[in-house]
C-alpha cells in the first residue's frame, strides 16, 4: 500500500481586530501612524480591505493612504482625512488652497462704473423764498442750481407749476456723476393751491415712460438714459406750528411714486427747543397721515441696515440752514449765515443737521436711493403700465398715463 499524503494545511489568514468605536473613529483608534509608512519601526502599511470603512461611507472605492491629516474628509473615504476628524463635505464652503483672485472682482467693477459715471437725479420741492437753490448749492458745492442756468429773481411768480431742470456734471476724486437739479418755481405760491402737485407727479411719470419705452424696444440701447426723479428734497416752512394741509396732501399723494425726504428749510429762525419740538409735532402728524419718506421700514434689509435707519427716521425732518458763503470763524472759512449776534455755521452740527443730511444722501444713502427707485417706485410703475396695456407689446409714442 502507498502511504496516503494528508492534504496541506495553511494557516488561517491573521483578521485585525476591530476598532472600537467604528462608527465615530477617533484618533486613538486608528492604526498606529508608523503602520501607514510614515516613519518608525517599518512596518509596511496593511492591505486596504484590512482597512475598517466607518459607518455611513460608500464602502472601500476610493482610498488613499499617502497621508494624514490634510483638512480632514472631502465626501470620500480617504485615510489622509482620519488625522483631525475634520469635515469639509461638498454643501458646505471650502478653503482655498492658494490664491485665485476672486477678490478682485470689487476693483474690477470700480473700474467699469469709473469709466460709465453716475447719474442722479434731485428734485426740490417747496414754495418761494425757502432756500431751495441754496442748499442744493450747499450740498454739492457748486453752482448746480437754477441761478446758474440764467434764471432771474425779478421774474413774476408763474400762475401754474413749472418744471425747471438743470443738468451739470460735477467730479471728484475721478468719479464723475451727472447731477440733474429739477426745481418746481410756483408750487405753492398761489392763493388757490388745490391740485397744484400734479404737475409734478406727471413729470415723475413722464420720466419712468420714457425709461419702459426703451426697456420695451426690441433694439435696446446698452445704456439707457436715467432721468427718473431719485430724490425728493420737501422743504417745510419753519413755522413752529404743524404742517400745512398742502403739505400733507403732496406727501400722501407722492410717497408712493419718488423718495420723498422732509426737511425744515432756514431752521435758525427757531430756537432749539422750538426746532425740537416742531420736528416732534411734524413726525406725528406724518404718522398720523400714514405718510411714508424714505428710508421706509419695510425696505430694511437685514438688522444693520435697520438699526442705522431707525437712527436717521428718529432724525428726520432734518433742521438744515444753506450758505454759499464764507465767514472766518476762529481763523477758519466756513460757510454760514451771518447775523446780527453771531455767524451760523452750516457744516457745524451744534447749529443745525445740515451735516447729516449731507451724509445721508450722499455719502451712505445715494446708491440706494436710485435703487428703490428703480425696484420699488418704476416697478409699480412697470407693472401697473404693462397690465393696463394688455402684456409686453411695444408702447406707441402717443400714449400717456397721466392718471397714475
Amino acid at each position: 500500500m502507498s502511504d496516503v499524503v494528508p492534504p496541506e494545511v495553511r494557516p488561517k489568514p491573521v483578521v485585525p481586530a476591530k476598532p472600537p468605536n467604528v462608527g465615530a473613529p477617533s484618533p486613538s483608534s486608528h492604526f498606529p501612524l508608523q503602520g501607514l509608512g510614515l516613519g518608525g519601526g517599518g512596518v509596511s502599511a496593511p492591505p486596504p480591505s484590512a482597512i475598517p470603512v466607518p459607518i455611513g461611507s460608500h464602502g472601500p472605492s476610493h482610498v488613499s493612504t499617502h497621508g494624514i491629516g490634510h483638512g480632514g474628509s472631502h465626501g470620500g473615504s480617504h485615510a489622509h482625512g482620519i488625522g483631525h476628524g475634520g469635515s469639509n463635505s461638498t454643501s458646505g464652503g471650502s478653503t482655498l488652497l492658494g490664491y485665485i483672485g476672486i477678490d478682485t472682482i470689487i476693483e474690477q467693477m470700480r473700474k467699469k462704473t469709473m469709466k460709465t459715471g453716475f447719474d442722479f437725479n434731485i428734485m426740490v420741492v417747496g414754495h418761494s423764498g425757502l432756500g431751495k437753490s441754496t442748499l442744493v448749492n450747499t450740498l454739492f458745492k457748486s453752482q448746480v442750481s437754477r441761478k446758474s442756468a440764467g434764471w432771474a429773481r425779478d421774474e413774476k411768480i408763474p400762475k401754474t407749476v413749472e418744471i425747471k431742470s438743470v443738468s451739470h456734471v460735477i467730479e471728484e476724486g475721478g468719479v464723475k456723476m451727472k447731477l440733474t437739479v429739477v426745481d418746481t418755481p410756483g408750487f405753492g405760491d398761489q392763493i388757490n393751491n388745490d391740485n397744484c402737485w400734479e404737475p409734478i407727479s406727471k413729470y415723475i411719470n413722464e420720466q419712468f415712460e420714457k425709461f419702459l419705452k426703451e426697456e420695451v424696444n426690441i433694439t435696446r440701447k446698452k445704456r439707457i438714459p436715467d432721468t427718473r426723479v431719485h430724490c425728493c428734497l420737501y422743504f417745510i416752512p419753519p413755522t413752529g406750528h404743524s404742517l400745512r394741509q398742502l403739505d400733507v396732501e403732496f406727501m400722501k399723494r407722492l410717497s408712493h411714486s419718488v423718495n420723498i425726504i422732509p426737511v425744515i428749510a432756514k431752521s435758525d429762525t427757531l430756537t432749539a427747543e422750538e426746532r425740537q419740538e416742531f420736528k416732534q409735532r411734524v413726525r406725528k402728524e406724518l404718522e398720523m397721515g400714514g405718510i411714508e419718506f424714505y428710508p421706509q421700514k419695510e425696505f430694511d434689509e437685514d438688522m444693520e441696515d435697520k438699526s442705522d435707519n431707525d437712527k436717521i427716521r428718529e432724525a428726520m425732518p432734518f433742521a438744515v440752514v444753506g450758505s454759499d458763503k464764507e465767514y472766518q470763524v476762529n481763523g477758519k472759512r466756513v460757510l454760514g449765515r451771518k447775523t446780527a449776534w453771531g455767524v451760523v455755521e452750516v457744516e457745524n452740527p451744534n447749529h443745525c443737521e445740515f451735516a447729516l443730511l449731507r451724509d445721508f444722501l450722499i455719502r451712505s444713502h445715494l446708491q440706494d436711493l436710485k435703487e428703490v427707485t428703480h425696484n420699488i417706485h418704476y416697478e409699480t410703475y412697470r407693472a401697473k403700465r404693462l397690465n393696463d396695456n394688455g402684456g409686453l407689446h411695444p408702447i406707441s409714442s402717443d400714449t400717456q398715463e397721466s392718471n397714475l
